[in-house]
């Protein structure tokens, strides 16, 4: 058994222990038999409640992060001493089939309908045993003047918030973009987005409920005045209240209407998040905080070790402004940083604006530009907008920051006997980046790379430039003619009699350079996975130690004084304010000792210079014929068939393609992939393996 079988193996075992944990939260035998074996007792807190669940439900998902760090690292070292192996592999065909395509919950695939499943199951198994057990083994006091459909009513609204904090549970680690957690399950950050959603919605139902129900029953028992107390031994009702209102501002703004109407709206609100958690953790108390605990702390060392990356400014080397309102920019990055096709790269321009972040395809290829990191960006909203008029009023330097990259932790796609690459607009980013791997594969003659059919769909003549980045700036000798490349594009709004020449007004920018830019790197550096690792133990075991010496040196005296459990909010406050110290602490440290070891490679990049337009010293603008009348480009041009003013008719494309096992990737408008989806999940074709590429599920 290799390392890498049996550290899956540890993974599954622990992960499967951590679930049996929820299923058995709710029954007596949590409560019976494990509880009195770990010595925990709910009026004491020396070990009590909050120990039990730091061990039952913290320790278990924090010891695969920190193990997956080591997994991951290990593997992307073995993949950089076997970079052109591929292994292929079909038994995870079925699981990524689409099972079920529809509006409200997007593209469906059987592996996520079964896990979810599973996970309504779990809610719907957690809520009976918990109304089971607040009924007849433990029920809820029976207070004078209240009826008894009354006390029911409010035992419920109590067990629908203890549901609602399992889906809390799940809801952060889809958005930690940096942690091990979402690799070792086979996703990406843009991939997990809808699974953050559904979670989302589902726990705001949850809590929604909750509160209302609180709300009612205080209403008809004449006790409205408990919506204003802030109790000392138990739950707060404000500090839930203050987090309801955070939370609904949020879920408002989080509607498809509304998100895609006012976007900012969505964007600004949505930072809320830090009140929203604040006050939630006040209102559960610690015990709870620490069963969702594993969750929020890999996102709060996520976005601590993000907000450190991006007050590096980046070093903008040039622009390419094509014709068709589009812009290619074009990185410093460190020779060490690797990534895969489909890495996604997020950009923050401070002059345009110093909050929003937005999230782009890198184009680049790391084993063709190995100094060199691309994205594409099509002028379509205002922050496009703005940013696209900024580089074309002369500008010489442009002040950016980065976060990433992020993206798939192996080539997944080229385990596939042929592609077949579906694109609307601006959705061919991502395939350029494939593309261009597996060009770079195919100068191998021992490997046998995957014969590719690239469908694009454009509105206008304009847009067909885009095909020209298919191919580096930075390599002219590429042959493409050694891989099997055919490209039908499809300009759906023009005419063939319309055709302009339209190459010639493709433009490069060259930027100035700036001492205090830095080259594209890792947040971690080279060995980033280890030392997020380190960091994830680390400030978990100081979490613990701390923890521990604080409850038994200054809150179990008290106790003992007094008699009385230590203050509900304090002791949550302290919780919220060791973890954010230690994860401050450890990411710091760490972050620090790997910026000055990178300090060298970083010194030696930045003194290379840029190179030079072949026009006046005084202009910065170049016609680059000299690109496009290139051999490589050349080629390009004929494997390219251009039809004019119709769309793809894809229901009878893709059943037509031969081979047993064609990958069919897809990005571009909901519609394009919704089409696509259901043809690649009818009986018509069994050879068609579906993936979708998009943020917009």
């Amino acid at each position: 058994m290799s390392m890498g079988t049996a550290l899956r193996m540890i993974f599954l075992v622990v992960f499967i222990g951590w679930l049996m944990v929820w299923v058995l939260l709710p029954t007596t035998i949590y409560t019976q038999a494990w509880t009195p074996k770990l010595n925990c007792k709910l009026n004491s807190t020396y070990f009590g409640e909050q120990g039990t669940n730091l061990l039952l439900f913290s320790f278990p998902m924090m010891f695969i992060a920190a193990l997956g760090c080591v997994y991951l690292h290990v593997q992307q070292e073995s993949k950089k001493i076997n970079s052109k192996s591929v292994v292929k592999s079909h038994r995870l065909a079925f699981s990524k089939r689409p099972l079920l395509v529809m509006a409200p919950l997007g593209i469906v695939t059987a592996t996520e309908l079964a896990f979810s499943a599973m996970f309504i199951a779990l809610l719907i198994w957690s809520l009976f045993n918990y109304i089971h057990y607040y009924t007849f083994d433990h029920p809820f006091v029976h207070k004078a003047g209240e009826k008894l459909w009354q006390t029911r009513f409010r035992s419920v609204s109590f067990i629908l918030g203890y549901v609602g904090n399992i889906c809390w549970a799940f809801l952060f680690f889809p958005v930690s973009r940096g942690s091990s957690i979402l690799p070792l399950a086979g996703l990406t950050s843009e991939s997990s987005i809808k699974y953050h959603i559904w979670l989302g919605h589902l726990s705001m139902i949850l809590f929604a409920a909750h509160t209302i129900g609180f709300i009612v029953y205080w209403g008809t028992t004449h006790q409205m005045a408990e919506m204003l107390e802030w109790r000392k031994d138990w739950v707060p009702n404000v500090a839930g209240e203050i987090a309801f209102v955070f939370a609904m501002g949020m879920w408002v703004t989080s509607f498809p209407r509304v998100r895609r109407k006012m976007f900012e709206v969505f964007f600004y609100t949505h930072h809320l998040y830090g009140f929203y958690i604040f006050f939630y953790v006040l209102h559960v108390g610690a015990a709870y905080f620490c069963m969702i605990l594993p969750g929020i702390y890999l996102f709060f060392i996520d976005r601590f070790l993000r907000f450190l990356q991006s007050r590096r400014r980046a070093r903008l080397v040039s622009a390419r402004i094509l014709p068709c309102d589009t812009v290619e920019l074009n990185f410093s990055k460190s020779p060490g940083l690797i990534y895969n096709p489909t890495s996604i790269l997020f950009l923050n321009v401070p002059s345009i604006s110093k909050l929003q972040w937005h999230p782009f395809t890198i184009t680049s290829n790391c084993n063709m530009e190995p100094d060199k990191l691309s994205i594409v960006i099509k002028r379509e909203g205002s922050w496009s907008q703005k940013l696209y008029q900024e580089l074309s009023s002369s500008v010489d330097y442009l002040n950016v920051s980065v976060e990433g990259p992020y993206g798939p932790t192996s080539s997944h796609f080229l385990r596939h006997e042929s592609l077949v690459m579906v694109s609307g607009g601006s959705g061919i980013t991502p395939f350029i980046s494939i593309i261009r791997e597996i060009i770079f594969r195919s100068q191998s003659e021992e490997l046998d790379v995957p014969p590719v059919l690239l469908i694009c769909a454009f509105k206008n003549l304009a847009d067909l430039t885009m095909l020209n980045l298919l191919l580096p700036i930075s390599d002219t000798h590429t042959q493409i003619s050694k891989m099997q490349l055919q490209i039908e594009a499809y300009v759906t709004r023009e005419n063939e009699q319309t055709f302009t020449d339209s190459e010639k007004h493709l433009q490069t920018i060259w930027f100035k350079s700036d001492p205090f830019d830095s080259p594209i790197s890792a947040a971690l550096g080279p060995n980033n996975w280890l030392w997020l690792g380190a960091i994830i133990s680390s400030s978990f075991v100081m979490f613990l130690l701390i923890l521990g010496i604080f409850t038994r040196y200054y809150i179990f005296p008290i106790e003992q004084e007094t008699y009385e459990p230590y203050h509900f909010t304090l002791r949550a406050l302290w919780d919220i304010f060791l973890v954010c110290t230690c994860i401050f602490i450890a990411s710091s440290a760490i972050f620090l000792w790997c910026k000055k070891q990178n300090a060298k490679e970083y010194e030696r990049i930045l003194n290379l210079k840029a190179p030079t337009p072949p026009t006046s010293p005084w202009s910065q603008f170049y016609v680059a014929d000299r690109e496009l009348e290139s051999l490589p480009h050349q080629s390009l041009v004929q494997a390219t068939k251009v039809h004019f003013g119709a769309k793809p008719d894809l229901k009878e494309i893709l059943p037509r393609c031969e081979g047993s096992d064609i990958g069919v990737l897809v990005c571009g408008p909901r519609t394009m992939r919704h089409e696509v989806a259901k043809i690649c999940s009818s009986g018509l074709a069994d050879n068609l393996h579906f993936e979708s590429i998009s943020f917009n599920w």
